[in-house]
């Protein structure tokens, strides 16, 4: 495992704008002037869009260089440029809520991996419709927020959640298996900070049993999709994806097994780029630094 960031000394700057000759060199001498220490630059030119975009990580050696500095700094050059861009301390913990309904499996692992450091997250609490994990949350000494949804409670059920959001100032929503669908409303007000995870039989098999389903059609490929949370169900844009082979001596219990397996592993690189800034929605898409 890489070294965490230092505190207060390393810093990630994303940014994204209409591309043009002299950005790389605008951002580069601004980081040079306030010393800062390249360590790792990605960028991606997006011809088809002329978009460009550009992520940093570095380091500063002057102590008088603050994170405020910085941001009043470069916001001269974000304006020349028509820039949108962000700029944090690389060492803070992303404030991440989870939500889960009655399978488990990608919450499990996402509390491992943050309580083990794998995720630099910080998990102020855990909210489900269903009381199943409250033990969980309990071993791992998180808030557990129980609250049911039924077509009368569902918008005070989406208040409470937004409630909770703004309350415990989180960064990020997780709907790990969470088996609710999202008001419109809710999902703009969540936009670009919440990441769902499904398996990738959609659209072809849908309903409570897709892997049943998939089974009796004799699928080759079981996967899941991780993507940012849109108002169009699903389709929001794509971070990461993966799939497994398998073949016919395969049964539907064996397809659901790998199945999670595969979500828990896509959910957890997905909330991990998301969580590191390497994640830049481009339209539909992503653009993901890996």
């Amino acid at each position: 495992m890489s070294p965490r960031p230092r505190p207060g000394r390393e810093f990630i700057l994303t940014l994204s704008c209409p591309d043009r000759a002299g950005l790389v060199h605008a951002v580069t001498t601004y980081l040079v002037r306030h010393s800062g220490n390249i360590l790792e630059s990605r960028q991606f030119d997006d011809r088809l869009s002329g978009r460009f975009f550009m992520r940093v990580h570095f380091a500063v050696s002057d102590p008088g260089v603050s994170l405020e500095h910085l941001r009043t700094g470069f916001g001269p050059v974000g304006q020349a440029y028509g820039i949108d861009w962000r700029l944090h301390d690389a060492s803070t913990p992303t404030r991440t809520l989870i939500m889960v309904s009655k399978f488990g499996h990608c919450l499990n692992d996402l509390l491992f991996r943050t309580a083990t450091g794998a995720l630099n997250l910080e998990i102020p609490a855990i909210v489900s419709n269903h009381r199943d994990f409250e033990p969980l949350a309990r071993s791992y000494g998180i808030p557990f927020h129980h609250i049911p949804v039924t077509k009368e409670t569902k918008a005070r059920a989406e208040e409470r959640l937004l409630e909770l959001v703004r309350e415990l100032d989180v960064d990020l929503v997780v709907l790990a298996r969470y088996m609710q669908i999202l008001s419109d409303d809710l999902c703009k007000q969540l936009d670009g900070r919440a990441i769902n995870i499904h398996h990738s039989f959609l659209p072809s098999f849908k309903g409570a049993r897709p892997y049943v389903q998939a089974h009796e059609r004799g699928v080759k490929l079981v996967g899941a999709t991780a993507h940012y949370v849109t108002p169009d169900l699903d389709e929001g844009p794509i971070i990461e994806q993966d799939v497994v082979r398998v073949d016919h001596s395969r049964g539907p219990d064996d397809l659901v097994a790998i199945g999670r397996d595969v979500e828990a592993q896509v959910l957890a690189r997905a909330v991990e780029w998301h969580s590191q800034s390497r994640v830049l929605v481009n339209g539909h898409c992503t653009v993901v630094f890996r």
